[in-house]
């Protein structure tokens, strides 16, 4: 799952710390081989516990994110890979990420955002950062418009799971209340900009399909699109302090995605590619989706 949230407020505290630490890894803010910085530091600058630093580390450990060595620190071995179909855009740009490509769009007049993912994560902290932006009058966008599409919280997932009891519903609770979090943190987020005056209008709709999403979907102002599998793996978990399970999970952070660009050209791959997701978008939402 692309994270993990426990119940209490230590769990909180616990899942912020590792969801930032991810951010950073998939936006290059930590290179893949660099070390993370130490316990003491990450504990100091998040206001947290070095045990709470600590069950983080684990969780990104379990994940495959980072190595830890006794007395070494914590290197990472394992970032977001996001590859360019199109041959023009792996020349315009260095680095291509979703953060990228996010703050691209936000710096259009109009924005236009098509997600389908399994929860609203990745996109709330990016979402977050244009919403800083905003704020700052670095950009000034005059519309806003996000269409999300959530698995439906009655649709059973095959995925995340305990791995030997498929009958266990704590891991699959979880999932829907950090899809719930992130979700109406996000929606607050935009709103907001326009409460405070700062876009003129913003346009938020979530909505849930009986879909299990196998991969996830991200669709830029109607000219480009990322998209990628989710890969199912098998990792340890630890629900509660001194309880681990075996769970099958996806990755969704550290999934490999694929960007296409659409150009003047119908026959392009980029532009067959990105006119074909967005009318299976448009499909499922239009008749396979119901409003939260």
């Amino acid at each position: 799952m692309e994270a993990q949230q426990a119940g209490d407020g230590g769990g909180r505290e616990f899942q912020r710390v590792a969801d930032e630490l991810r951010a950073r890894m998939t936006d290059g803010s930590y290179r893949l081989g660099s070390f993370l910085p130490s316990q003491r530091d990450l504990a100091e600058e998040f206001e947290v516990s070095r045990d709470t630093v600590q069950r983080a580390l684990r969780e990104l450990v379990d994940e495959g994110w980072i190595e830890s060595r006794q007395g070494s620190g914590s290197r990472v071995v394992k970032t977001q890979r996001i590859q360019s179909a199109t041959p023009k855009a792996t020349r315009s740009r260095r680095g291509i990420t979703l953060e990228s490509l996010i703050s691209e769009a936000f710096e259009q007049p109009e924005v236009t955002l098509d997600v389908y993912t399994l929860t609203s994560e990745s996109l709330y902290w990016r979402i977050q950062q244009q919403a800083d932006r905003i704020r700052g009058r670095s950009i000034s966008p005059r519309r806003i418009t996000l269409r999300m599409l959530l698995p439906a919280e009655t649709h059973p997932l095959p995925y995340p799971r305990v791995k030997d009891d498929k009958d266990d519903p704590r891991l699959r609770e979880r999932l829907h209340g950090i899809t719930e979090r992130h979700a109406k943190s996000l929606r607050e987020s935009l709103v907001a900009l326009k409460t405070e005056g700062l876009v003129p209008s913003v346009d938020v709709e979530i909505r849930r399909t009986p879909l299990t999403p196998t991969f996830k979907l991200y669709l830029f102002n109607g000219a480009e699109a990322l998209h990628g599998p989710y890969e199912v793996i098998e990792r340890k978990i630890e629900l509660e302090p001194g309880e681990e399970i075996t769970a099958l999970d996806v990755l969704g952070l550290g999934a490999t995605l694929t960007h296409h660009v659409k150009d003047d050209d119908p026959n392009a791959s980029g532009t067959v590619f990105v006119e074909s997701m967005q009318k299976w978008f448009d499909s499922a939402w239009d008749h396979l989706s119901a409003s939260e």
